[in-house]
């Protein structure tokens, strides 16, 4: 498997501004244009950093291979916690892009979520909170190696920790559930969700030796139990997912080339559903 591109990718087109949604100001980074006379996918994209860090710099490798995968990328800076400010912060941006959507990305653009670690979480929640609104339509959700699992204690996390004694996703999930009752939400652990149906087709990439690689196929397992459309895909040459993720620059993350591919066949495969 090759982790690097015959043809470099050009370099990302990215803006930041502040948005005012829901009484608050947001940061957001905007990533690519909108060429005359196309349409394009539209993206609303959460960082990772286990709840604990991260900002728009640590989202702009995931950001960059979906605007590459030919998507116009809205990257949100969210409050990193407590539950329920970083969805709520998450649903807000999603409702302004998609009232912008003509102007982002053309006319019947279709939108959709994307996260990842911390950040697939609230793309998870996030689609769900939709769901239960009927509003706005998703064509898709995005989900690599997404955080799920507030036990932390699934095989693969524990092969990755190994004897460590400090944790950053339990630390996160720490700060993440400002209360016991939080663990029992559906918005805060999508993973433990008990009604799965009505939500847009998912795709969900790990790597093999993923700290989240179990949550997230269990994940994927149960919406396709459910009746959903889920494609995953397991990276064999992943090392250091989901941590080389957040490092700037898409050199850094293996298998960029072919996250992308993912990206684009996930998006040639949802133009031929009804737009919304």
């Amino acid at each position: 498997m090759s982790t690097t591109s015959a043809v470099p990718s050009p370099p990302s087109v990215c803006t930041d501004s502040t948005l005012t949604v829901a009484g608050q100001e947001v940061a957001v980074r905007v990533y690519g244009s909108k060429p005359a006379g196309q349409v394009l996918p539209l993206v609303v994209h959460f960082h990772g950093g286990a709840f604990v860090s991260g900002d728009l710099d640590n989202g702009c490798t995931v950001a960059s291979l979906l605007e590459g995968a030919g998507a116009r990328v809205v990257s949100v800076a969210y409050p990193l916690s407590p539950f329920p400010q970083p969805l709520e912060t998450g649903y807000a941006v999603l409702q302004w892009a998609y009232k912008q959507r003509t102007r982002l990305a053309g006319a019947g653009a279709q939108v959709y979520l994307a996260g990842e670690e911390a950040g697939g979480n609230l793309a998870a929640g996030v689609a769900l909170m939709a769901r239960d609104q009927s509003h706005p339509p998703l064509a898709g959700q995005i989900l690599l190696s997404p955080m799920l699992d507030p036990c932390v204690g699934t095989p693969s996390l524990r092969a990755a920790t190994g004897t460590a004694t400090a944790c950053k996703w339990a630390d996160g999930w720490l700060k993440f559930l400002g209360c016991t009752r939080d663990a029992e939400h559906p918005y805060a652990v999508p993973g433990a969700a008990q009604r799965l149906a009505g939500l847009p087709p998912t795709l969900v990439l790990v790597g093999s030796d993923d700290p989240m690689h179990d949550e997230a196929l269990a994940y994927a397992a149960r919406l396709e139990a459910a009746g959903l459309s889920v494609t995953r895909h397991v990276f064999n040459q992943a090392q250091q997912w989901p941590d080389a993720l957040l490092q700037p620059g898409t050199r850094a993350c293996p298998c960029a080339d072919e996250v992308q591919e993912q990206f684009r066949r996930f998006f040639a495969d949802s133009r031929c559903r009804p737009s919304p």
